[in-house]
């Protein structure tokens, strides 16, 4: 059982309005993150400060438990708020969010005593697009927290990562486009073109 948590707390200063509730060729952006994931999902939530403006999507809504603790705090609110064992937190700028790619981290973290797997893109670890089990990873987070950090990976010495080779990850994202995330008019506008580019309207 998974549940699917799509990080909506950036402030967007780059974008210069919230990138989530953008219209991506004719949808909010939001909404087509949660399609394209909804076929892995038993449970879709948001993690958002400002609930109000994401009540059109019908789904739970939570508010970070952590004020002003960026992606980190927003993988705590997850962990607290799944009501299933396992969470994808995906972040809200992903166009291409990858549902093979999740999938499979899920079933890896399911077969394994891992606390987590973690895809390993061109950029280093994408930990908004990752899979982590809600028992071996809420304290560690937790504690990490408590202690000021904000890293995403602050508390990795104190969990079982399984960090997903490129190789695999290629595997199931052979056009890289999974982790792909926009931040800039430029990239959100670069993103439209390649998604009609590749037939991915969805």
């Amino acid at each position: 059982m998974l549940t699917i948590s799509i990080q909506a707390g950036g402030k967007s200063s780059r974008m210069g309005q919230d990138k989530a509730l953008l219209p991506f060729l004719g949808q909010p952006l939001i909404q087509r993150v949660m399609q394209r994931l909804s076929s892995i999902a038993d449970e879709i939530l948001v993690t958002s400060n400002n609930p109000v403006d994401y009540k059109f999507l019908n789904i739970p809504i939570f508010t970070d438990i952590i004020p002003d603790a960026g992606a980190l705090g927003g993988l705590y609110t997850a962990l607290k708020a799944s009501t299933h064992s396992c969470v994808a937190v995906v972040g809200c700028d992903l166009p291409f969010a990858n549902p093979d790619l999740l999938g499979f981290c899920r079933d890896i973290l399911q077969e394994n005593d891992y606390d987590a797997v973690i895809p390993m893109g061109e950029k280093g670890l994408e930990s908004l697009h990752a899979v982590y089990r809600v028992s071996g990873c809420l304290l560690a987070v937790e504690h990490a927290l408590n202690a000021g950090k904000r890293r995403m990976i602050s508390w990795h010495d104190q969990a079982n990562i399984h960090i997903l080779p490129r190789d695999i990850t290629t595997h199931y994202d052979p056009q890289g486009i999974a982790f792909f995330n926009v931040n800039t008019p430029a990239e959100f506008k670069r993103a439209e073109e390649k998604a009609k580019s590749l037939d991915l309207g969805k």
